[in-house]
């Protein structure tokens, strides 16, 4: 059983996907990757999700980026919308943070299926506190690294 569950509105969107499911192994966290359309296979949009035993899904999709709303219209659990960059930026963003009241979406940046799988980490974290370990040595590794970027930097200047 993955934890995540990951769908794509189309094969296009894999390189999206895969900043997500590879942030999502580096943290030993289970998924699966599919493709379906909101507007072209929406039963099988349904079927994955109300099939999925996945305690979080993250929706990838541009244009329209209608997927992450008909996911989230298909489950309680917590959806994960990342809108894919394109010809239409603004309106995938829009789509996915403009979610009628009553059936949230949440939203992370323009391409950021790295983001999407962080979010998805710590909601499972929650309940998971070998992986809140691991989030939080994430966290003081990146502080780190930034130290080492501000003393190299101030060392050239």
């Amino acid at each position: 059983m993955p934890n995540v569950l990951i769908i794509l509105g189309s094969k296009s969107d894999a390189p999206v996907a895969s900043k997500a499911s590879g942030l999502l192994r580096e943290f030993g966290v289970t998924s699966e990757t599919k493709v379906a359309s909101a507007h072209r296979t929406p039963d099988l949009v349904r079927k994955l999700v109300t099939e999925s035993d996945a305690e979080v899904l993250i929706a990838i999709a541009g244009l329209s980026a209608a997927l992450p709303g008909a996911v989230a219209a298909a489950t309680t659990r917590p959806v994960i919308g990342v809108p894919v960059s394109g010809k239409v930026n603004l309106d995938s963003i829009l789509s996915i943070v403009q979610m009628p009241g009553g059936v949230p979406v949440a939203a992370v940046g323009l391409d950021r299926g790295d983001n999407a799988a962080l979010l998805a980490v710590q909601i499972l974290a929650l309940k998971d506190e070998r992986l809140a370990e691991r989030l939080a040595k994430h966290r003081r590794d990146m502080a780190e690294a930034v130290e080492r970027d501000s003393e190299e930097l101030s060392k050239d200047v």
